[in-house]
């Protein structure tokens, strides 16, 4: 097969990872396609890099997070709110457990942009040894910044949740 065929099937069968990298990381329908566009050419140009070594989704968002980060960095945005549609409420809630989750939310929009990064990972149901390889830092680390980011996000939405 053809690199340029491997890498659009590849592509295709993956592509969710982008679109959740893009929701989370930008607000704007427009500021989403942009970044999905980036992201998509910046993957091709890296493609030759990838030695299959670990899998290619794993890769794959290492280079959607990467180019999300440095994207940020050129266009100096930030990002106001977190999309929804990356952690899907559950179809039928209570209106207390509503309130929680939207409470929830808003502390994960607080977050720096590698933790959000992490908690995407860990709601994805990552391993630690996979979050570690995709964000650049060892499964130790992610255990640590986990402990803290669970901690930090419990405080946050007992904030933003009146009782």
């Amino acid at each position: 097969m053809p690199v340029e065929q491997e890498f659009i099937t590849l592509l295709n069968k993956n592509q969710n990872i982008i679109h959740k990298v893009c929701a989370i990381y930008m607000d704007t329908l427009a500021d989403k396609e942009d970044l999905f566009q980036e992201v998509t050419l910046q993957a091709w140009k890296s493609f030759a890099t990838f030695r299959g070594e670990s899998q290619f989704s794993t890769w794959l968002y290492r280079v959607a997070l990467n180019t999300a980060i440095t994207f940020f960095r050129k266009e100096k945005k930030q990002p106001q709110v977190i999309n929804t549609e990356v952690f899907p409420e559950p179809v039928q809630q209570s209106p207390f457990l509503e309130e929680q989750t939207k409470a929830m939310y808003k502390a994960i929009a607080e977050l720096s942009k590698i933790d959000k990064a992490l908690v995407m990972l860990y709601i994805e149901d990552y391993s630690y040894h996979d979050i570690g390889e995709i964000l650049g830092i060892t499964p130790n680390n992610v255990a640590v910044k986990m402990i803290r980011l669970k901690s930090k996000l419990k405080e946050s939405t007992q904030k933003h949740y009146q009782f």
